[in-house]
């Protein structure tokens, strides 16, 4: 599975953008599927995750209520809408599917909001 993210931007505080991580080389519909961030200096951390059915979603505390997780499996897509963006906010974002026996990561997209 190739994972590919896009979206990032540079968007002002307050602002909306959204992610969207885009499978290829076989359905990645058995996959549970993470956002990671990773800020300059700083570890890569969980956002929100997603699990293969849709029916669970799981979203680290300083994101609730502001971002949503979804995915659309008919089109091997996963999004992340970010609302109320934060300067705390600005990393690279990165997609993460994971299944029974392997784990792929996307190449990261850049969020950068401005206070």
């Amino acid at each position: 599975v190739q994972l590919q993210a896009s979206g990032g931007g540079l968007v002002q505080s307050g602002g909306s953008l959204r992610l969207s991580c885009a499978a290829s080389g076989r359905t990645f519909s058995s996959y549970a599927v993470g956002w990671f961030r990773q800020a300059p200096g700083k570890d890569r951390v969980f956002v929100a995750a997603i699990s293969w059915n849709v029916d669970t979603t799981f979203y680290a505390d300083s994101v609730k209520g502001r971002f949503t997780i979804s995915r659309d499996n008919a089109k091997n897509t996963v999004g992340l809408q970010m609302n109320n963006l934060k300067p705390e906010d600005t990393a690279v974002y990165y997609c993460k599917a994971v299944d029974t026996y392997a784990v792929y990561w996307g190449q990261g997209t850049q969020v950068t909001v401005s206070s």
